[in-house]
């Protein structure tokens, strides 16, 4: 008798619990994945789309972008499930261990696989040119077709000029201005003129408009329309330096009454916004509290006289010292 035979004799014979242990196991680990899944299902419940500001669009130009990028996915799902499982299918059903589906290796070309392989592009790519074709059309910022007819009003007009590392906000007609602050009247389109006092930014409300870059010496337009009174956040989606992230402003939508008294209580303000007052305030600044300043009296042609400046070579310079230990 051999010693594996010994030990195979003494060794005792398993229990109704161990067995019963082990049956357990596997079926823990058969059921692994599932536990892992609903798991995962448990997870998601909490999750929600009030913080995606994309998805809550307040104003025409902002849902017409949300419905464009609605229908670019629902197409590109269209063609990518349908693909992944045909893919996962044939993999199961064709597998070496089946032994299905004849063997043909003379096969060289298929009418229908063509027909198929090349229709089905062409229609996608049509269907999204036409999507794409309208769609610039109607947030071109420029002349956004979208809010044509459904503006009340002439139009507010507002000069943008992004500093390091905040938002100056003017009103040329009503010779008011604000900074990291932005008033307008509901249902009044805004049309905005903007440019950089520093490097190129980008400025985003992304409940209201979409984002349009901010160019040095360069004028860039965007125009908008609110549907509802309210706050919304706004801030530089471009990295722009050691303030970068408390570069946000924020827009309040009022009634056309606020907003005329609103106007006039900056009138009477005592501090004025001039060409030399704007030097100062152009100086690389972190408003950590975003806390929002405002001034009567902004000189004519401020909007202008900036680009002009930015073109001559004005550069403010940022102090070492404030980016030393960002």
């Amino acid at each position: 008798m051999t010693p594996e035979d010994l030990a195979f004799q003494r060794a005792p014979a398993p229990s109704a619990r161990s067995l019963g242990v082990n049956r357990t196991l596997r079926h823990g680990q058969k059921f692994r994945p599932a536990g892992l899944a609903l798991l995962g299902c448990a997870l998601l419940t909490g999750c929600s789309t009030h913080s995606l500001s994309l998805f809550h669009p307040k104003g025409p130009i902002a849902a017409t972008a949300l419905h464009l990028m609605i229908i670019d996915v629902a197409i590109m799902l269209g063609i990518i499930i349908p693909t992944t499982l045909l893919v996962t299918w044939f993999l199961w059903r064709y597998r070496a261990s089946t032994g299905r589906g004849p063997y043909d290796p003379n096969w060289s070309h298929s009418t229908a696989i063509e027909v198929v392989v090349w229709s089905v592009p062409l229609m996608v790519v049509a269907v999204l040119g036409y999507y794409s074709y309208k769609g610039v059309y109607e947030v071109n910022p420029y002349h956004p077709t979208v809010i044509a007819h459904k503006a009340d009003g002439a139009p507010i007009e507002v000069d943008v000029i992004a500093t390091d590392w905040q938002w100056l906000f003017i009103y040329p007609k009503q010779h008011i201005a604000t900074i990291d602050e932005l008033v307008i009247p509901a249902h009044t389109r805004v049309q905005f003129h903007l440019t950089s006092a520093a490097v190129t930014n980008s400025f985003f409300i992304p409940e209201l408009v979409g984002q349009i870059y901010v160019m040095p010496g360069m004028p860039t337009e965007q125009a908008m329309l609110v549907s509802d009174p309210g706050t919304y956040r706004g801030f530089s989606a471009a990295l722009s330096g050691p303030g970068f992230s408390w570069m946000q402003f924020q827009t309040r939508a009022v009634t056309e009454r606020k907003f005329a008294r609103w106007v006039a209580h900056l009138q009477g303000l005592p501090r004025h916004l001039t060409f030399s007052a704007f030097d100062q305030l152009a100086r690389p600044t972190i408003n950590v509290h975003q806390t929002p300043q405002y001034y009567s009296h902004v000189q004519s042609g401020l909007f202008d006289h900036v680009i002009e400046e930015v073109r001559m070579g004005k550069v403010f310079t940022t102090p070492m010292a404030m980016t030393a230990h960002m």
